[in-house]
C-alpha cells in the first residue's frame, strides 16, 4: 500500500459542488485506509476540504506551505503537521520527497504545473512513483485529449502516456496506485 498520498488541487471550490463532494470522498478514503495526506498546507478551496475530510476520519495530514502564503493567511493551522518553507520550489521538492504517490484533483495553473513536474520526473527516471488524475466531473478529459494529440504527433511516447492513472472513483484510483509497476525507465540511465 502506498502510505503517503500527495494531492495537488485547487485553492478554490470550483463551480460544481461535485468537486467538493469528491474531495471529501477521497479524503475520507485516505484516512480509513490508514494513509497520510501530503498537500500544500492550505485551508481554502479543495485543499481545505480534503485536509479536513482526512482529519475528520482520523487520518494524518502534513502540509507544506511557503512563507508568502502563510503571510496571506491561507495556511491550515489545524492539521497534524504544517511545515513552512521559503518558496514554491522547496515546497514542491519537499512534497515529492514525502510522497509515495501523486494525485491531481481539479485545480488551476498551480495544480497543472505540479502534476506535470512529477509526471515528467517519472518519465526521466527521477522517481518510480505513480501519478494519477482524479477525473471528477470529467475535469481532466480535455487535457487527456490534448495529451493523446501529443502522442499522435510524436511528442509523448504512448507507453509513457499509459503510465498516467485516471479515474473518477477514489477507490479504483487508490487500487491502481497500489498496483502500479514502473516501466521503461532504463532508457534514461547510461550503462
Amino acid at each position: 500500500m502506498k502510505k503517503n498520498i500527495c494531492i495537488f488541487c485547487g485553492a478554490s471550490n470550483g463551480n460544481n459542488v461535485a468537486y467538493q463532494l469528491y474531495a471529501q470522498k477521497l479524503g475520507e478514503l485516505i484516512a480509513k485506509q490508514g494513509r497520510n495526506l501530503i498537500y500544500g498546507g492550505g485551508n481554502k478551496g479543495l485543499m481545505g476540504i480534503i485536509a479536513n475530510a482526512v482529519l475528520e476520519h482520523g487520518g494524518e495530514v502534513i502540509g507544506i506551505i511557503p512563507e508568502r502564503l502563510v503571510k496571506a493567511e491561507t495556511a491550515h493551522h489545524g492539521i497534524t503537521k504544517l511545515e513552512v518553507v521559503a518558496d514554491m520550489h522547496i515546497r514542491k521538492a519537499r512534497m515529492a520527497d514525502l510522497a509515495d504517490a501523486f494525485i491531481a484533483m481539479p485545480g488551476g495553473s498551480g495544480t497543472l504545473e505540479e502534476i506535470f513536474e512529477v509526471w515528467t520526473g517519472a518519465q526521466i527516471g527521477y522517481h518510480e512513483k505513480p501519478v494519477a488524475l482524479y477525473d471528477v466531473n470529467h475535469f481532466w478529459q480535455p487535457m487527456q485529449a490534448f495529451l493523446q494529440h501529443a502522442v499522435q504527433e510524436g511528442f509523448i511516447r504512448e507507453s509513457f502516456y499509459n503510465t498516467l492513472i485516471v479515474s473518477d472513483d477514489p477507490e479504483i484510483l487508490l487500487q491502481h496506485i497500489d498496483s502500479y509497476i514502473p516501466k521503461d525507465l532504463d532508457r534514461w540511465i547510461k550503462k
